[in-house]
């Protein structure tokens, strides 16, 4: 039981309202200052409870009924029900009491089930076993039971339960890894440092003898402050390669910063609930004017003194004394119940029936299942179904959702040379590695000398730390034959693939002991330098550098960066040459680095220690003097060569951004990483391509020039283009990417009224012309921002947003639609989401083939709804002006109560189920079928007034039909009338079924000319609800039923159907009714076919199942191709398109093994020579046409 909600408001009126500070004071181990030191003020802190549940077990029912009763349609029902209850009316109280109970209920008991899903997931993360320091010794507590100023005990592969302070590590230099896994999707390892002055402490009892309080700043969400840098460790973070660390809790519970980053839940609801509610309030006008005329007309009918009221209404004398302002509401309130079903109740039952049922349909989905995982897609909550077909922005996290996170070195460039390392051939890990030159051929010790520095660079400019294999029975798995085959861990993953690489390529990086860092080269020597100083990479200089002596003497200064810090500083080397293999490799879509180094003298060693020295020790601007240092000893490199990474991208990622792109929807990618490499993720993953002109808003251009006049270049930029696109065939296409201290600047001087205009619109204004845009260095809940500000804008699009990590949870809950991917380490995005599936490619079949059926279905379900009851009860309206608006009921209350609940209910359900009106296929084959649904467009005004008009001209048919059919009567003894020309018996029963009859068979047939995809159980559930129909009516009218009261149903249904006209006029006013339909739907298919329609045309064009085809290429399939090597894609030019995870040698003995030797054009550029570990072939530079 939770009485935290109550503890607060005690404490907040028996102690007083809490002060708020910019700080807190944090006691570790709350220890309190010495008597006399300071005062001392307890502080209240919230506890380590995780809330992410909606419901407790006290506000469930209140809260729920609260939100569903928002709801208009539900809240109208309730008062009719009252209404029923309170007065005389027509129809029972449980036409209407019974259906909404239904619906509450059920509703109810789904969304209890949800929040008790989020509930178990909150207990599990509460309850778990936490290692706290009391009295010397550690103890075992449970998770929620944390405080601030608990010492904590974290042993390795354990979670960190709340924000901690690093006291003391396990290891020597007080230091910790971490991996942020659950949090962001990283697998790398990041370094956290301890504090200087508690490093020493490495036991219980030193730790809990610590005297000492930290100041810290009050909890905020932002995650790149210095803080979180140095020694703050975040919830859900996980300790790796450290036995163990000691820390002090500094913020718990909704105060850590991963809380602080989630939005707080909401209900979330679709756009075509809000068109529900809209087409609700218009049926509800209507009712009510219906309700009016016929109140007034009455009243002037009954004006006359020899008009009253008629006999059968069995009114009192008391109640014809009424005043007549009561009897007038009365007898509208009667009038409101008796055409209350022009608001379908039902409708809404048979709408949660269908998102419930359909979302099964993903679950089941085998395509959308990973065998790696063993899951499929998941569904947390079935409202939103058909908002997946109306996505118009989809916001996607990038690592670990676009991409694997799982870097891997694809080549170097060593002074115009190319080296592809091919680590394994026949099972055997080749050894050396050579080339031939890509400019001239120089062979000799000039080029081997480039060759080594090279490789001893990347095996020296790095922060990677080396962990050996543990010990399994005796045998040290870290040795494989005769070589070390430790693995490597490091805060960038890059780094890693960097040094795997050189590894692959004969250079091994072995250890950093007593600061010398030992290689093994592939001569099997190992070699040893002295490290002397680290340059550290910071995003301002985009580069690192190391000062190492080697065993010799010699001093070197290596150095990798981004090229356009390394150039600028290249006094020698082939620079022309390696810039062009760093434009190639970047354009697709690769990581590049470049590689440098100068070597030193004595003093200008010297010179370097003094500035390095002098920067670290200063007290003021301490940052800026170090900017200095570096900017004086990086300079006069010669260039080694280059480097590219690739960071793999998931799975058909690439395929399902450019098929989004085809559905008319805009991608936008963001993500925490820096701007480079994201930009290079984004070139992979084509959401920007060669041809885009990339536009930036960040906080470095902002310094060159002010925010104000970026803005309003990059929109005159993007508007000039715009104009000139109109008049001209080419098009330019412009990428945005802007990151999170410019997007700050933005929204914040829009709020703060800047003079110089509205920012925000600006900024808006400029998305919207960009195909795509990248937003990087963004914090959670600048994410969240972004979705917001997007949601907001006058177009009010419909956006979704998928991420893989705790960082992306407030994002998912600020979208319409939130996706969580189900990662292999960490749930809580898939956990808070709406949708989970297993990769990111699912997303396609997700959207386009999923999101696009669930809408069709369910825009159709809403349209025949509100079509079939104007149809059910506009003969009900005009029946009134010809019994003297007497609240007569026209249909027999059976026929009312069943019309919805039975009659016609389980074909539009079955509809909404299975309707397919194009095939699977069809929709993957051809994204651009899904602009077609874009905007709401089968619920939009034109659409709905079409469907209402139609039912309306539907009833028209209906009651006139049969009332001139049958206008020739005669009266009979018994009062009854009888037709001259068929002698049947003719009274307002016999007519009301006849109209009814008519009805049911029209409506239903309706849907079935609508329906394309026609399975057994389609005709099993509309023939069999039509021969229920009149099943039904035979025994309703062919009993004498002991439990009624009257017996008006008698014979009549019997009587009817033994009439030759009768069988004729319901043909015939079925034929009619259903005519302008058909007409229309031929003459729009002929004048102008949507898409849609042009697609279902093309295939019946084509028999049988349509395979998938992909557009302008195919594939060429030989026998006996290897499973590692991929089939050779050809498309509008010949030219062989490498995928980077296998070998160059494979893909050309595979060309050749297809018949690609007669092309031979198409291996000119590739020369290759096998020598060694490696492979290095002659590529054509970027100018060279293939």
């Amino acid at each position: 039981m939770d009485f935290s909600l109550l503890r607060n408001i005690i404490s907040r009126y028996c102690v007083g309202e809490e002060i708020w500070v910019d700080n807190r004071t944090v006691y570790i181990g709350h220890k309190e200052p010495p008597p006399g030191a300071e005062a001392y003020i307890p502080q209240r802190y919230p506890d380590n409870r995780i809330v992410s549940s909606k419901y407790t077990f006290w506000n469930f029912i209140p809260k729920n009924l609260f939100e569903q009763f928002r709801r208009i349609a539900n809240f109208y029902f309730l008062v009719i029900f009252l209404v029923q209850l309170i007065i005389d009316t027509p129809t029972s109280p449980v036409t209407s009491g019974l259906p909404l109970f239904f619906v509450i209920t059920v509703t109810a008991i789904k969304q209890g089930y949800e929040d008790w899903l989020r509930h178990k997931a909150d207990c599990s993360i509460n309850e778990c076993p936490v290692d706290v320091v009391q009295q010397g010794k550690v103890a075992r507590t449970q998770s929620h039971k944390l405080r601030v100023g608990d010492i904590v005990m974290v042993r390795e592969d354990e979670t960190f339960p709340c924000d901690l302070i690093l006291l003391s590590s396990s290891r020597y230099d007080g230091t910790c890894y971490v991996t942020t896994t659950s949090l962001d999707g990283e697998s790398s390892h990041k370094t956290y440092y301890a504090v200087p002055d508690t490093m020493a402490f490495r036991t219980e009892q030193e730790v809990d003898s610590l005297h000492a309080t930290i100041e810290c700043e009050q909890p905020q969400p932002d995650l790149y402050k210095t803080l979180g840098a140095e020694n703050l460790l975040l919830r859900g973070a996980t300790l790796k390669n450290t036995q163990r660390i000691y820390a002090v809790a500094v913020y718990t519970g909704m105060d850590t910063k991963m809380a602080l980053n989630y939005q707080s839940k909401s209900q979330k609801r679709s756009a075509v609930e809000k068109s529900m509610n809209a087409f609700l309030i218009v049926y509800l006008c209507i009712l009510i004017s219906k309700a009016v005329i016929n109140t007034v007309l009455k009243y002037a009918w009954q004006w006359s003194p020899d008009r009253d009221e008629p006999w059968y209404n069995h009114r009192t004398e008391a109640e014809r004394q009424r005043h007549v302002v009561i009897r007038a509401f009365t007898d509208f309130l009667a009038f409101m119940v008796l055409f209350n079903y022009i608001i379908p109740v039902s409708m809404y039952v048979t709408v949660e029936m269908q998102k419930f049922l359909g979302s099964y349909f993903i679950t089941w989905d085998e395509e959308m299942f990973d065998e790696e995982l063993g899951e499929g897609a998941q569904v947390n909550t079935s409202d939103l179904n058909e908002e997946l077909g109306q996505v118009e922005y989809v916001f996607t996290d990038k690592t670990g959702t676009l991409t694997e996170n799982n870097m891997e070195f694809i080549e170097c460039c060593v002074d115009g040379n190319v080296y592809i390392p091919h680590a394994i051939c026949n099972g055997q890990i080749l050894s050396a590695a050579s080339s031939i030159d890509m400019i001239d051929s120089s062979p000799g010790g000039y080029r081997r000398e480039y060759e080594d520095l090279f490789f001893r660079a990347l095996c020296l400019c790095h922060t990677v730390q080396v962990k050996e294999e543990e010990t399994v029975d005796g045998i040290k798995r870290g040795i494989h034959q005769g070589r070390p085959t430790s693995f490597y861990i490091s805060s960038s993953p890059d780094e890693v693939a960097l040094v795997e690489g050189m590894k692959r390529l004969g250079y091994t990086y072995l250890r950093l002991k007593d600061n010398y860092m030992e290689i093994l080269n592939k001569d099997d020597e190992i070699e040893r330098f002295e490290l002397l100083h680290v340059l550290n990479f910071d995003s301002v200089r985009r580069r690192m550098s190391v000062i190492v002596k080697s065993s010799s003497g010699d001093y070197l200064l290596f150095c990798k960066g981004a090229d356009s810090s390394i150039f600028p500083r290249v006094v020698s080397g082939k620079v022309e040459q390696v810039k062009a293999r760093v434009e190639q490799n970047a354009v697709e879509g690769l990581r590049t680095l470049c590689v440098a180094y100068r070597r030193l003298s004595e003093s200008e060693y010297q010179e370097a220690c003094h500035h390095l020295t002098e920067a670290k020790l200063a007290l003021q601007d301490r940052e800026q003097r170090l900017a200095q240092a570096y900017d004086i000893i990086e300079r006069d490199f010669v260039l080694l060569g280059a480097t590219a990474v690739e960071d793999r991208l998931q799975e058909k990622a690439a395929d399902t951004i450019e098929s989004l792109h085809k559905a008319g929807i805009k991608v936008w990618v963001l993500t925490g990483d820096k701007m480079e490499t994201a930009a290079a993720t984004c070139y992979a993953s084509k959401l920007f391509r060669r041809s885009t002109q990339i536009l930036e808003l960040t906080k470095k251009r902002t310094e060159e020039q002010s925010l104000h006049d970026v803005l309003f270049e990059l929109n005159r930029t993007v508007l000039r283009q715009r104009s000139i696109s109109g008049l001209s065939v080419d098009c330019l296409d412009f990428g945005l990417i802007i990151d999170g201290a410019t997007l700050s600047a933005v929204l914040k001087a829009n709020k703060e009224g800047a003079g110089h205009g509205n920012y925000r619109e600006i900024f808006l204004e400029i998305c919207r012309n960009c195909s795509a845009v990248l937003c990087c260095r963004m914090a959670p809940l600048q994410k969240a921002q972004i979705v917001k500000l997007i949601k907001a804008s006058k177009e009010h699009p419909i956006t979704l947003a998928i991420g893989d990590g705790a960082n992306d949870v407030s994002m998912i809950l600020e979208a319409h639609v939130g996706i969580g991917i189900m990662g292999k380490e960490g749930r809580q995005a898939a956990r808070n989401s709406d949708y989970a599936i297993p990769k990111f490619k699912h997303l396609k079949k997700m959207l386009l083939v999923h999101g696009h059926y669930y809408y069709i279905r369910i825009a159709e379900l809403v349209q025949y709804f509100f079509y079939k009851n104007v149809c059910f009860i506009f003969p009900q309206f005009l029946y009134q002006f010809y019994c003297g608006f007497s609240q007569q009921p026209l249909y027999d209350t059976a026929y009312l109560t069943l019309y919805n609940i039975s009659f016609t209910s389980l074909p539009i359900l079955l509809y909404s189920l299975v309707e397919q009106h194009v095939t699977v296929e069809t929709l993957k084959r051809e994204p651009s079928l899904y602009r077609d649904i874009a905007k709401n467009s089968l619920l939009r005004w034109p659409v709905f007034l079409y469907w209402t008009c139609l039912g309306v001209f539907d009833a028209v048919i209906f009651f006139f039909g049969a009332y001139f059919l049958f206008d020739n009567t005669t009266f009979t003894s018994n009062g009854q009338l009888m037709t001259t020309n068929t002698q049947m018996m003719f009274g307002n029963w016999t007519f009301g079924t006849l109209v009814f009859t008519v009805l049911v068979f029209t409506v239903t047939l309706k849907l079935a000319l609508d329906t394309h995809h026609w399975t057994w159980i389609n005709h099993f559930v509309i023939w069999g609800s039509l021969l229920f129909y009149v099943i039904f009516s035979l025994l309703w009218g062919g009993i004498i039923w002991p439990f009624l009261n009257y017996q008006r149903m008698y014979y009549v249904f019997m009587q009817m159907l033994s009439s030759g006209p009768a069988w004729l006029s319901i043909i015939l006013l079925i034929t009619v009714s259903l005519l302008p339909d058909v007409i229309k739907k031929v003459l729009c298919r002929a004048v102008c076919p949507t898409a849609t329609e042009r697609a279902q045309e093309r295939e019946k064009l084509l028999p049988g199942s349509v395979a998938e085809l992909t557009p302008l290429a195919f594939r060429r399939s030989h026998k006996g191709t290897s499973a590692d090597s991929s089939p050779l894609h050809l498309g509008a030019v010949e030219t062989l398109s490498l995928r980077r995870s296998g070998p160059l040698p494979q893909k050309l003995l595979a060309h050749l093994a297809e018949g690609g030797g007669a092309d031979v054009c198409s291996l000119s550029p590739y020369m290759l020579r096998l020598s060694g570990a490696g492979f290095a072939y002659y590529a054509p530079g970027p100018e060279t046409s293939v």
